[in-house]
C-alpha cells in the first residue's frame, strides 16, 4: 500500500503500535515469571495491565476515526520480544538474568515512546485533539515506566555486580595477551 498522506501515515502507525501492544500482552506474563526481583516482577505485572490500557486507547481512536481496530505486523517489537525470550531461556545466575531483563524491557520502552511521540505528533497536526490526550496518556505511561525500570536496575545491577570479581582481578587472571599501551 502507497502512504500518500499523514493521515495514511499516522493510521499504519497506529497499527503497528497496536500490533506491537499485543506481543507485549503476551511478552510480558513470561517477562514477569522469569524475573527474581519481587520488585520487577510487580513492575511487569503492573505494566501488563497498563499495556492492555494501551491497546485498548488504540482501538478507541481507531473507531473515532471510522477505520476497523486491526494490527500490522510490527517487525521491530517482534524482534525486541525474541531477544526478551532469549535472556528468559539463557543460564544466569539470577540478579544478572534480572539485569538482562531490565535490559530488554528498556528497549520496550524505548521503542514505544519513540512510536507514541510520532504518533501523537501526528493526531496534534491532524487536528484530533482526543486521540493525542490518549496518545500523550500513553507516551507518559512510557516514559515512568521506563524511568521505573531505571529505579529497580539500580539495586539489581549493584546486586549482580557483587558476584563478579573486580576487572583489575579479571585482567590479572586473563592469559598473557595483546595489550593496548595506553597514549597520552
Amino acid at each position: 500500500m502507497k502512504v500518500g498522506s499523514l493521515r495514511e501515515l499516522y493510521l499504519e502507525q497506529l497499527k503497528d503500535l497496536y500490533n506491537a501492544e499485543h506481543q507485549l500482552i503476551k511478552a510480558l506474563p513470561k517477562m514477569a515469571k522469569a524475573a527474581t526481583s519481587d520488585e520487577l516482577r510487580a513492575a511487569f505485572e503492573d505494566h501488563l495491565e497498563k499495556t492492555k490500557t494501551h491497546a485498548e486507547r488504540i482501538e478507541t481512536i481507531f473507531e473515532e476515526m471510522g477505520e476497523k481496530a486491526q494490527g500490522k505486523k510490527c517487525k521491530a517489537m517482534e524482534g525486541l520480544v525474541k531477544e526478551g525470550a532469549e535472556v528468559i531461556e539463557e543460564d544466569m545466575e539470577d540478579e544478572v538474568k534480572d539485569a538482562a531483563l531490565i535490559a530488554a524491557a528498556q528497549r520496550v520502552e524505548h521503542y514505544e515512546i519513540a512510536g507514541y511521540g510520532c504518533v501523537r505528533t501526528y493526531a496534534t497536526l491532524l487536528g484530533d485533539t482526543e486521540a493525542a490526550d490518549l496518545l500523550a496518556q500513553t507516551l507518559e505511561e512510557e516514559k515512568e515506566a521506563d524511568e521505573e525500570l531505571s529505579g529497580i536496575a539500580d539495586q539489581v545491577n549493584l546486586e549482580a555486580e557483587e558476584g563478579a570479581q573486580p576487572i583489575s582481578k579479571r585482567q590479572q587472571a586473563k592469559p598473557a595477551g595483546r595489550r593496548l599501551k595506553a597514549t597520552g
